[in-house]
């Protein structure tokens, strides 16, 4: 994703709401640097998955397989990743290749397979855990838990707004998560927290 590395100064912003009245400056200043944020963020996870020949695709699949217990489908794991059952093919022949899962005949339908973790993929995730969970309190330790919280309860705002406009919401409201930390929270597989 291209991403400013500077946000536009203030009077830039100013000029340009003179021309374009619609433009909110705030909204403006906030996007770009929420924009400006994650890619920061995704850079650190980038570097960290590295370590471990892994890419954010990669450790979403084994965190998905991870949590399921007892392994999903391939359809399965596209739908809770998010991504396209091709694109699920490909980080499933990959992490295969690499010995960190393997496709067993489904038990009940003989026209898929199951997914599983291999010893080798649970022995990653036990090494690269611990690291990984560090890293994601180090990144979010200069906000308070209430910050936290409140960042939480802002960002799961903002992506019903997106989800609205990509239409993913077919006209009902999905309700937002709970925070991290209440009683109801349900771990997120993709960053493992």
């Amino acid at each position: 994703m291209f991403t400013l590395r500077d946000l536009p100064k203030y009077e830039a912003l100013l000029e340009l709401a003179r021309q374009y009245p619609d433009l909110n400056i705030t909204a403006v200043e906030s996007c770009l640097t929420f924009l400006r944020t994650s890619t920061d963020v995704y850079t650190v996870f980038d570097r960290h998955f590295a370590d471990y020949d892994l890419s954010m695709g990669k450790f979403t699949v084994l965190m998905l397989l991870q949590c399921s217990g007892t392994g999903l489908t391939p359809s399965e794991c596209a739908d809770r990743a998010g991504v396209t059952r091709a694109t699920v093919t490909g980080l499933l022949d990959g992490l295969e290749r690499e010995g960190l899962l393997k496709r067993e005949p489904h038990p009940d339908d003989r026209r898929c397979t199951i997914v599983r973790l291999t010893e080798s993929g649970w022995d990653l995730l036990e090494r690269m855990l611990p690291n990984h969970f560090r890293l994601v309190t180090d990144l979010m330790s200069p906000l308070t838990t209430s910050e936290q919280h409140t960042l939480f309860q802002l960002l799961s705002k903002l992506r019903s707004q997106a989800m609205s406009f990509n239409g993913e919401m077919n006209g009902e409201t999905e309700p937002a998560p709970a925070p991290p930390g209440s009683p109801n929270d349900a771990p997120s597989e993709l960053l493992g927290t």
